[in-house]
């Protein structure tokens, strides 16, 4: 019986060692953090649970081709999947609203009563959103050779909206305020191709994508059981110095506190520098790593929040909403024109009856923020500063909501850095010029010259996503079963 070494207990980690287990190796996992799930966190803060991952997940139900892995990860529970009736609502300080109802019949009928002189655009919108129901773009994309011989029907409606951005469709609307409010219709990322929004849209609307009810730890800890369950053992509190190797081949661990742990395959679910610079020195790379890693960007999407634990039930609001704000609110280093809101209420599960944790993600400067943790006092003051200025700006979006507040949590990207290991406490990125070679051969799966090593996750594939993780590590078995 091989013995495979894994390095994080995130999803990809855990999924490799379910798999490895039910494939007839043997595992352990090795963990820096006290709770499974790397990224894919909540922590509590008195009665609220702050959320700290999951926005929509693919393979929620039966209707998905994924849905089969997560169930044998153990990680969802039928009947206790939310699925949104709404994927995203944006609102302006004039009363004006967009709904993006996930029942596409009534989402057409709410675009025409916002604009009857756009039904051309909106006929385009809906015609496209119905055709990306009949496949699952994710799955097809992650899956094995089946599944992308499956996408064959439908590349052109995938190439068609590939290259168009949310702004350039926007552009096709003759009404003002569709098109300001469209462009923020998926995390109100910049650039967003119209091919995401519409597998996300048409998810949401057969209900293949959800939120599990509890949220994103306790889907964590529901694999990391399922997990110990097959027999693999996680080592939690384990941070791992470095990758043993001989004669150019991975043959263990070593771990902070000087334990050894001999393995015939080492397994690297962790972050990608911390892997490649750090528990092997550098040694097995190539030019395309180091450039990659030299030139990360400063800024990151969602890289930040303020969550707030409020006394208050808000279920007049969706999970997502957006506002366009008449005031620029100035955060840190930048000025904002828009807040997003992710709403989280009792039905979640995270918090008490009649209360709500609200978070409002920004984007923020590592170099900006690490500079200010040298001084810690400096540091938190910044935190409260910014968190002030959140507070007062939504009070004009839902009066009274203030004197509700219980609870002020705000998170940076040198906390996730801190609790994650996470290289500037991001998530992957993909530089424009590198795209073809990622999207082709992933990022770093394997390292040059190294044999008996695997990376997974998001570091190895080159893609951000919960699902593309899982998937990632069950691909690794099955690849190392056939050897």
């Amino acid at each position: 019986m091989k013995r495979i070494a894994i390095v994080g207990a995130g999803i990809a980690g855990l999924s490799a060692g379910c798999y490895a287990q039910m494939n007839g190796f043997e595992t352990e996992i090795f963990e820096l953090h006290n709770n499974p799930g790397g990224l894919c966190t909540s922590w509590k803060r008195k009665d609220y649970t702050i959320d700290g991952c999951i926005h929509h997940l693919p393979g929620a139900s039966s209707s998905s081709k994924l849905y089969t892995m997560w169930k044998e990860l153990g990680a969802i529970e039928d009947g206790r999947i939310l699925f949104d009736s709404i994927l995203r609502r944006t609102i302006d300080s004039g009363g004006n609203e967009l709904n993006l109802y996930t029942d596409l019949v009534r989402l057409k009928e709410h675009l025409m009563e916002i604009s009857p002189a756009d039904r051309e655009a909106i006929d385009q919108y809906l015609k496209a959103a119905q055709k990306f129901t009949k496949f699952e773009l994710l799955a097809m994309v992650s899956g094995g050779g089946k599944d992308k011989l499956s996408m064959i029907p439908h590349l052109p409606g995938i190439m068609k909206w590939g290259p168009v951005s949310l702004e350039q469709f926007a552009s096709r609307f003759k009404n003002s305020f569709l098109q300001k409010a469209f462009p923020t219709a998926q995390y109100d990322f910049q650039g967003i191709p119209m091919m995401i929004h519409l597998s996300f849209l048409a998810g949401c609307s057969i209900k293949s994508m959800g939120w599990p009810v509890g949220g994103s730890l306790a889907f964590s800890k529901r694999i990391a059981k399922r997990y110990e369950e097959l027999g693999g053992k996680i080592h939690y509190r384990s941070r791992v110095k470095s990758i043993a190797v001989k004669n150019d081949r991975a043959v263990g661990l070593t771990l902070e506190d000087r334990t050894k742990a001999n393995a015939d395959i080492v397994v690297s679910a962790a972050d990608g520098y911390s892997t490649i610079y750090d528990m092997l020195n550098g040694k097995y790379k190539d030019d395309f790593i180091d450039e990659y890693y030299a030139n990360p960007p400063d800024e990151q999407e969602m890289n930040a929040y303020v969550s707030l634990g409020v006394n208050l039930p808000l279920n007049d609001l969706p999970h997502g909403v957006t506002w366009l704000m008449d005031e620029k609110l100035e955060l840190s280093d930048r000025c904002y024109q828009k807040m997003d809101l992710e709403v989280l209420n009792s039905k979640t599960e995270m918090v008490p009856g009649g209360k709500s944790v609200v978070r409002i993600p920004f984007t923020a400067s590592y170099s900006y923020w690490k500079k200010l943790s040298c001084d810690r006092e400096l540091y938190v003051d910044k935190k409260h500063e910014i968190a002030t200025k959140v507070i007062e700006r939504l009070g004009v979006l839902i009066p009274g909501i203030k004197e509700k507040i219980e609870v002020v949590d705000v998170s940076t990207p040198i906390t996730t850095e801190r609790f994650t290991g996470n290289f500037h406490g991001m998530q992957v990125w993909t530089p424009r010029s590198k795209q073809g070679r990622i999207m082709s051969k992933g990022l770093s799966k394997t390292l040059p010259g190294l044999d008996d090593f695997y990376m997974v996750g998001q570091w190895a594939q080159g893609l951000i996503g919960i699902a593309t993780a899982a998937v990632q590590g069950k691909k690794l078995i099955q690849r190392l079963g056939k050897r």
